[in-house]
């Protein structure tokens, strides 16, 4: 390796290439070897050879990717894409080794945040400014130009979209971020290069895809989350909604167990997290 060039990570673990130049290979098997990934690249050894992938070409990091049994008979790999190649990737602290490529590619990178483009569901004139990135277990730090500080915490995700936006009069793909921030909803906006922004993509879709809001619930219970949504105290929702108070504890009880409300202290004060922030917005979408 040259002066520049350090290594991060030496493990053994199993891997298969499940595309090939643009062709899906039903027929692979898992080989065990050596990872190696240093600040530029990652290196792939095993018996047969070694595949080398810069990290410049690492368009994205996925999940499953089950081509066949023998693959998904494995529960915990990732997906490296690069270019016209997928490689899965399995070990045991797979999710360690994939917090370790993200920092290796978006640490230190200049990207461009509009934060908060949106808060409580009303949009802000917040302008575009660069900040630099900085990714830590859980959490994705960005440092302003103007000296603020912004933190998304994955598991605070209610959802992450990816879009293209005009951003500083030229087309660019945005990630949008929606997270909490001092008790109020927010959607942070993150503009840069095609590679950075799909990295951003994975390291927040954890928390997304934990928080999906798939959960039947019925149109009273809806109706609290929503009025709670829109900034209503938890104290006022019975008289707010014209609902007994009793029923009002019982459904905040159910959402607790459900995992779409938190319990901030006794007295019943609550708040929303975030697959509640989901439930609420898509409901209120859908008056």
């Amino acid at each position: 390796m040259s002066n520049s060039e350090h290594k991060l990570a030496d493990v053994t673990g199993k891997f298969t290439q499940v595309v090939r130049d643009g062709r899906k290979l039903s027929d692979t098997n898992w080989s065990n070897g050596r990872l190696v990934l240093s600040n530029k690249r990652l290196v792939i050894v095993s018996n047969g050879g070694k595949e080398t992938i810069p990290l410049s070409k690492i368009q994205s990091i996925r999940g499953r990717y089950d081509v066949n049994q023998t693959v998904a008979k494995v529960s915990n790999y990732i997906s490296i894409n690069y270019g016209a190649n997928v490689y899965l990737i399995s070990m045991g602290e797979v999710n360690e080794f994939e917090l370790q490529i993200q920092k290796a590619i978006l640490d230190g990178e200049i990207v461009l945040l509009k934060h908060p483009a949106v808060k409580g569901g009303v949009v802000q004139d917040s302008s575009w400014r660069k900040a630099r990135v900085k990714i830590n277990d859980g959490v994705a730090n960005f440092a302003v130009e103007s000296g603020d500080f912004v933190q998304i915490e994955v598991d605070d995700v209610g959802t992450i979209e990816s879009d293209e936006r005009t951003v500083r009069s030229k087309e660019r793909p945005v990630i949008e971020a929606e997270h909490t921030e001092e008790g109020s909803s927010v959607q942070t906006y993150v503009s840069g290069s095609s590679q950075n922004c799909a990295m951003l993509k994975s390291v927040l879709d954890r928390g997304a895809e934990k928080n999906a809001s798939q959960i039947d619930l019925s149109g009273k219970e809806e109706e609290v989350l929503m009025a709670i949504y829109s900034g209503v105290s938890p104290f006022e929702v019975p008289e707010f909604l014209d609902i007994d108070t009793d029923d009002v504890e019982e459904i905040y009880e159910r959402l607790i167990e459900l995992d779409v409300l938190e319990e901030v202290r006794v007295r019943r004060e609550v708040a929303l997290k975030p697959r509640g922030r989901n439930i609420a917005s898509e409901a209120m979408n859908n008056k």
